[in-house]
């Protein structure tokens, strides 16, 4: 495993020239719980201003589809210099719009799988689940088809604007491929309500107006680490769980580039990655020296984990998104 130093070289030495010249602005886009009060950006930006003797603007973009939506409407216009909250079900078509420029680094991570791309570096990643309260859902399903087999009620994301649903889109074809429509066919009945984005949805659980939330294997490490609240519970589907791993890419067109790649840097060093656990709750890309914090160690693992490569998810989302579509306008 291998720390990038928090004040690497090339940080350094933007923040020796920075301070003879007027103060530079990083633009990254990125999704809206990200730079939430709650959520990492806030420290992640103090954490880099003391370093880079910069501006970083964080800009929330909606979900992380809706990012490379406006991201593909601006075009080389665009103002980011830096990318952070697509995943490997974008990466495909984010990399066919010519507008990320490869990030020239080289480092080592701490994830369930190899990972070599050019463009992308991965920040954190997790396991797609469905969510509950202990206390509310006695006897959660253990695979898609006692879900649907149940009455509980769930509310999931919007395919199109959200990563985790399209994570769901890709996690139902990566575990039943041609059975898919009937799985949606099935699950159309349990879905109370669709959101825009993760935090509308997430809301809906926590309001107790669903039973069942589409999330991540480790957001019930929020409740029990922020609130001391050991109730909500993933359940484990015997089929398997679609992994997520988030990453972030800088722009051909910023006119920051050795900035955005020393930010990229910094994001792979403890100072961000320590973050992440407790305010994203996601795993990080890279484990911190100070390891994963206390209560991670209970969260539900998969037996099986499930991933399309980057290339296979984006040949199938087209058709994923119809047979979603169908289902649910029944």
């Amino acid at each position: 495993m291998r720390h990038i130093p928090l004040a690497s070289a090339t940080v350094l030495a933007i923040g020796a020239g920075a301070a003879q010249a007027e103060t530079p602005t990083l633009t990254v886009y990125t999704y809206d719980s990200f730079v939430s009060d709650w959520g990492p950006g806030p420290a992640v930006r103090d954490a880099f201003e003391a370093v880079c003797e910069c501006r970083l603007d964080l800009v929330g973009t909606g979900d992380g589809a809706a990012l490379l939506a406006r991201l593909q409407l601006e075009g080389a216009r665009t103002p980011a210099d830096v990318v952070l909250g697509l995943d490997t079900n974008l990466t495909a078509r984010a990399g066919e719009t010519g507008l990320f420029a490869p990030h020239g680094i080289d480092a080592a991570f701490d994830l369930p799988i190899d990972w070599d791309d050019p463009l992308f570096l991965p920040f954190d990643w997790g396991y797609f689940a469905f969510v509950y309260n202990t206390e509310v859902v006695s006897d959660p399903p253990g695979s898609f088809a006692e879900l649907i087999a149940s009455e509980l009620s769930i509310a999931i994301q919007d395919p199109r604007s959200s990563t985790p649903g399209l994570g769901l889109l890709m996690w139902v074809e990566a575990a039943h491929g041609a059975d898919a429509p009937e799985v949606w066919e099935g699950l159309a009945e349990r879905v109370l309500t669709v959101t825009r984005g993760w935090s509308e949805a997430y809301g809906l659980f926590t309001s107790g107006e669903v039973d069942m939330v589409l999330s991540y294997s480790t957001s019930p490490a929020y409740h029990l680490i922020a609130e001391d609240d050991p109730t909500v519970a993933a359940a484990a589907f015997e089929e398997g769980h679609y992994m997520q791993i988030e990453v972030a890419g800088m722009l051909e067109s910023s006119d920051q580039p050795e900035l955005a790649r020393a930010f990229l840097e910094f994001m792979l060093g403890d100072a961000f990655q320590s973050i992440i656990p407790t305010t994203n709750w996601m795993y990080p890309a890279v484990i911190p020296e100070g390891g994963l914090p206390e209560g991670f160690e209970t969260l539900m693992v998969p037996e099986r984990a499930l991933l399309l490569s980057p290339e296979d998810a984006a040949a199938r989302r087209d058709g994923a998104l119809a047979t979603w579509l169908e289902a649910l306008s029944r």
